[in-house]
C-alpha cells in the first residue's frame, strides 16, 4: 500500500497528468467555440488542439529538469522520450489518419450503390499537426513552470 501512496505523492507525475487533463479540457472548449456545440467525445479521443500527449511529456521532462537538474540522466531520458512521443504524434499518427481518410472516401465511393454495406469506418483523427504539438508542448512547459513557481514542485537539495 505504501507504493501507491508514493506514486500519489510524486509531484512531477501529478503535474504531468494535470497538464494532460488541462489539454483535454481545452479541446472541449475549443470544440465548443469552433462548432458551437458541446462534444464531450473530445475528452477521450486522440488528436486535436492542443496535443495532450505533448503537454504530458513536456511537463514531465520539465518537472524532472526542475527537480533533479537539467544535467541529470533522468532529464535526458525524459527529453528523448518526449521527442519520440511528439514525433510520433505529428508524424506517424498524422500520416495514418490521412490514410484512413482516403480509405474511408474510397469505401464511400465504391459502395455508394450498395447502401446495405455496413463496413466500419476507420478513425481519421489520430495524430496532430505540428502546431498542435507545439501548443501542447508550450502548455506542458508552462504548467510545469507554474507548478514550480507556486511551490508545488520542490527542487531537491
Amino acid at each position: 500500500m505504501q507504493d501507491i501512496s508514493d506514486i500519489l505523492e510524486n509531484r512531477v507525475l501529478l503535474v504531468a497528468l494535470i497538464s494532460s487533463l488541462i489539454a483535454q479540457g481545452l479541446k472541449l472548449i475549443i470544440e465548443l467555440v469552433k462548432n458551437r456545440k458541446l462534444n464531450v467525445n473530445v475528452l477521450v479521443t486522440t488528436g486535436g488542439m492542443p496535443s495532450a500527449h505533448s503537454a504530458l511529456v513536456t511537463a514531465l521532462a520539465a518537472g524532472i529538469g526542475q527537480t533533479l537538474g537539467w544535467a541529470s540522466s533522468e532529464f535526458a531520458v525524459a527529453v528523448v522520450f518526449a521527442i519520440i512521443v511528439m514525433y510520433d504524434a505529428a508524424g506517424v499518427r498524422q500520416a495514418a489518419g490521412q490514410q484512413a481518410r482516403i480509405l474511408n472516401q474510397m469505401i464511400d465511393e465504391l459502395f455508394h450503390e450498395h447502401p446495405n454495406f455496413n463496413g466500419d469506418r476507420l478513425k481519421e483523427l489520430l495524430g496532430h499537426t505540428p502546431v498542435q504539438v507545439i501548443v501542447g508542448s508550450a502548455l506542458g512547459i508552462t504548467i510545469s513552470w507554474l507548478a514550480k513557481s507556486t511551490g508545488v514542485l520542490v527542487v531537491n537539495p
